[in-house]
């Protein structure tokens, strides 16, 4: 699963639209649109933005995991 796809999962997958998410990174709902849909590349800090807000890990987004969550603390 390419990190674009896990955005859509993530994002179905907690009963939300595209446009609450583009609210809470606070950019337009088309530029969200464009990152869901790889017409436009993501930056890092809306993937760790995300990763935050999803309460899991940057690996589990870009597929090297498959856990879902943070790490636990050191």
């Amino acid at each position: 699963m390419q990190y674009y796809e896990r955005f859509r999962e993530l994002r179905e997958s907690n009963h939300l639209t595209q446009k609450q998410i583009s609210q809470v990174l606070n950019i337009p709902p088309s530029t969200y649109r464009d990152y869901e849909s790889h017409r436009r590349r993501t930056p890092v800090h809306i993937i760790i933005e995300l990763a935050r807000y999803y309460d899991c890990s940057v690996n589990y987004i870009f597929g090297a995991s498959n856990i879902y969550g943070c790490f636990p603390p050191a």
